[in-house]
């Protein structure tokens, strides 16, 4: 795999960084996208699935999360870079994965 889990969640994070640090004014929009990105990454994935699942679905590329932003928040430009949007979706989605807590991997 070329991206390795490890080097993901830090990209995963950086995403929420750039989340919590966005305007205000840009916050609902954005939190639109992740939530509707993070419905997604549940019916593509499930509800049982590992984080290097996640890895590899993100590995595979997300310009879909570009399509879905522009589709759910057309007249906010600033909601659509997946290195935010996405990101922060997938790190919120890893939550739920049956080999993560407490902010790491439970199983190798």
């Amino acid at each position: 795999m070329a991206t390795s889990f490890e080097t993901a969640l830090g990209q995963w994070r950086e995403g929420e960084r750039r989340l919590a640090g966005a305007p205000l004014e840009h916050r609902a929009a954005l939190e639109d996208v992740v939530t509707r990105i993070e419905a997604e990454l549940r019916r593509r994935l499930g509800g049982t699935f590992t984080a290097d699942e996640l890895a590899e679905l993100y590995e595979r590329g997300t310009d879909w999360c570009t399509d879905l932003a522009a589709a759910v928040a057309p007249e906010a430009p600033w909601a659509w870079d997946p290195r935010t949007v996405a990101d922060a979706a997938f790190l919120r989605y890893l939550r739920d994965a049956r080999d993560f807590a407490g902010g790491r991997r439970t199983e190798p």
